[in-house]
């Protein structure tokens, strides 16, 4: 796991460029620093919506060019069958607006919104959507598959991920340096980075993982 700043999107960059790769908070504003700070190199690897109007939100965030390989939707339980269809309608229009540009859309479910819209995404296919962990999300082995970024707070606990083998982005919402610096210090000494999953998937992309009787790990892999 690599913990990254999650920073409102109309704070100077400035302070936090030594703390690179960053994610951003889109608030409706962006400073002027982002663009030009990304010409000369900056990554941003994510950029979470509002999600009160995703497409909007994700069309003006597109429009400033920030490189940001991951849109983040924050998504409610649809209620009723409209509101179900209306969802897989902001999706499709934003995997359009989004096609050739290297970017990927990843919901971060409400946990009451996990069984419903995992169901609709089946019912439509959309495989192309991937997901955002956060610690109210309750069926970790229905994201594992598609499970490209995550969110904390600073007294999370991160051991399902580390279960999981999770090694990708966890973004800290922040808003000072110095208090970030310290609490993803903290955060890295709970949770150390791991290499291999404690159990293995029974699936990936949604077939059934066979084991490989011909791998064999070497005589310390199975010691703490």
């Amino acid at each position: 796991m690599r913990f990254v700043p999650l920073i409102p999107s109309s704070l100077e960059p400035g302070p936090w460029l030594s703390l690179a790769p960053l994610t951003l908070q889109w608030d409706g504003a962006l400073h002027a620093g982002w663009p030009s700070a990304v010409h000369r190199g900056l990554a941003i690897h994510a950029v979470h919506l509002p999600g009160a109007a995703p497409v909007e939100e994700g069309l003006e965030v597109l429009r400033h060019g920030l490189g940001a390989d991951f849109l983040v939707i924050p998504v409610r339980r649809p209620e009723g069958r409209e509101a179900g269809f209306h969802l897989l309608g902001q999706l499709e229009a934003l995997l359009e607006i989004t096609a050739g540009r290297g970017v990927k859309l990843a919901l971060r479910l409400a946990p009451e919104a996990e069984p419903p819209v995992l169901d609709l995404l089946h019912q439509a296919r959309g495989e192309a959507i991937g997901f955002c962990w956060h610690p109210g999300t309750r069926d970790l082995e229905a994201l594992a598959d598609r499970l490209w970024c995550s969110v904390c707070q600073p007294d999370s606990d991160l051991r399902a991920l580390q279960r999981l083998g999770y090694r990708w982005d966890v973004a800290l919402p922040a808003t000072d340096p110095s208090a970030y610096a310290g609490q993803a210090a903290a955060l890295e000494t709970a949770h150390p980075a791991v290499l291999f999953p404690a159990e293995m998937p029974a699936t990936a992309l949604g077939r059934p993982v066979v084991p490989d009787d011909s791998l064999v790990f070497g005589k310390h892999w199975d010691r703490p």
